[in-house]
């Protein structure tokens, strides 16, 4: 890999092979982080016989402000149809509620008073697993990567589109 750290801007650095390229990969190694640290979350999850997407869907609307479809969607990382049958769920369980709206294309939600017992009794049920992280982590690394994985999106996001 010397000849790698050689490299110019006009000539791409070798693709790695075998283990180095799944120990060195971007989005392998960001799959992995989200993985072991979304499992830890699951159970509570699980407990309450919801989705984790339906949990992104609960926090996201947690400060008590009705979102609409698309906000949920960019907010939660949620595809349109994946939203629809999500809102279904939590709306046959009584946890959302559809809220009036003056444009009646969109599809505002806020959560019902269940909803949000829900979703603080499972921040409260969540906090030593998260306290546990960061401890572990370090609660300034934390942060920094939150930062920086945040700036990435930023970034790859601004870059041309590859088609």
């Amino acid at each position: 890999m010397k000849a790698a750290a050689s490299a110019t801007p006009d000539t791409p650095l070798p693709i790695p092979s075998g283990k180095e390229y799944y120990e060195r990969s971007l989005t392998v190694a960001l799959l992995r982080a989200r993985e072991s640290t979304m499992r830890r979350f699951k159970r509570y999850a699980d407990a309450q016989d919801l989705t984790l997407p339906q949990w992104r869907v609960l926090r996201a609307l947690a400060d008590g402000v009705p979102l609409d479809a698309g906000t949920l969607c960019q907010r939660c990382v949620i595809l349109p149809p994946s939203l629809t049958r999500i809102l279904r769920a939590l709306a046959e369980r009584g946890l959302i509620l559809q809220v009036p709206c003056t444009d009646a294309r969109r599809h505002m939600v806020t959560l019902t008073e269940p909803g949000k017992a829900l979703f603080d009794e499972l921040v409260i049920q969540s906090e030593d697993s998260r306290r546990q992280i960061d401890c572990a982590f370090g609660e300034d690394k934390m942060q920094t990567l939150l930062d920086l994985l945040n700036e990435l999106r930023e970034i790859t996001e601004a870059l041309p589109d590859p088609d």
